[in-house]
């Protein structure tokens, strides 16, 4: 089993494709899309292309697709709490007593 992993540029490339998919399947135009965002025509270009941008140009294009929602699954809430967990332990565990035999 051999087990791949994707560079920088590879998960640039992709971000920059979904980027332009959600743009197309919106109707705008790289400028259209820039101008919405605050953004210049280059960051757009430059993004959709998997040449990089900043993290606030993704978060400025993200919002303006109505795609936040992106941002919310890089860092889901955790469900479980580890820390909980172990304080629930103890709390159901009955205590336990430690003691030299006698001899």
């Amino acid at each position: 089993m051999t087990i791949t992993f994707k560079s920088t540029s590879d998960y640039e490339a992709i971000i920059g494709a979904q980027i332009r998919s959600v743009r197309f399947r919106n109707g705008l135009d790289q400028i259209q899309l820039a101008h919405a965002a605050n953004i210049s025509l280059g960051a757009v270009k430059n993004i959709e292309s998997g040449k990089g941008s900043s993290l606030k140009t993704l978060v400025k294009i993200l919002r303006t697709l109505n795609e936040e929602k992106w941002l919310e699954t890089l860092s889901p809430e955790n469900s479980i709490s580890p820390m909980r967990v172990l304080r629930d332990q103890k709390l159901n565990s009955p205590r336990k007593r430690v003691y030299k035999s006698r001899k």
